[in-house]
């Protein structure tokens, strides 16, 4: 008879306390993008073929339940994306700053950490990608054991 150990991924159990994953969410244009970065190198997250979604951004002036539901999506699209959950964000955006509160409540609402608002990137990188990187910067760090 051969015995065999199964263990968890890296030898131990994973920390449900532990912050999720950090996301950029570019809602500049009429159709939202989600970025993820690891060391400063940011990739688009797409959804996998049979589970694709429209993700249209709302209008500035759209109800705050319309962005929520913006904000589910682009939450669904990185966890099934990275398989893990997502609890921050940075998002691109060109609402002014008297609707902002109106996305920080809806980013919340959609059960988001919101790291930073941040007006359209220079156009150097794409908006996802720019608030992907900072996201990465701005995320908050498992502690050590």
């Amino acid at each position: 008879m051969k015995l065999f150990q199964i263990e968890e991924p890296d030898g131990t159990p994973s920390n449900s306390e532990a912050p999720g994953a950090a996301i950029g969410i570019d809602a500049t244009g009429a159709i939202g993008q989600v970025g993820f970065a690891v060391g400063g190198n940011a990739v688009m997250l797409e959804d996998r073929e049979g589970f694709a979604m429209d993700l249209p951004v709302p209008s500035v002036g759209a109800a705050e339940a319309e962005w929520r539901a913006f904000f589910e999506g682009a939450r669904l699209r990185a966890e099934r994306g990275l398989g893990r959950p997502v609890t921050h964000a940075v998002i691109a955006t060109n609402v002014a700053e008297p609707a902002d509160a109106k996305l920080r409540g809806a980013a919340e609402a959609a059960g988001f950490t919101l790291l930073h608002l941040m007006p359209r990137s220079d156009g150097k990188a794409p908006p996802a990608f720019a608030a992907a990187i900072l996201a990465e910067d701005l995320a908050p760090r498992p502690e050590s054991p």
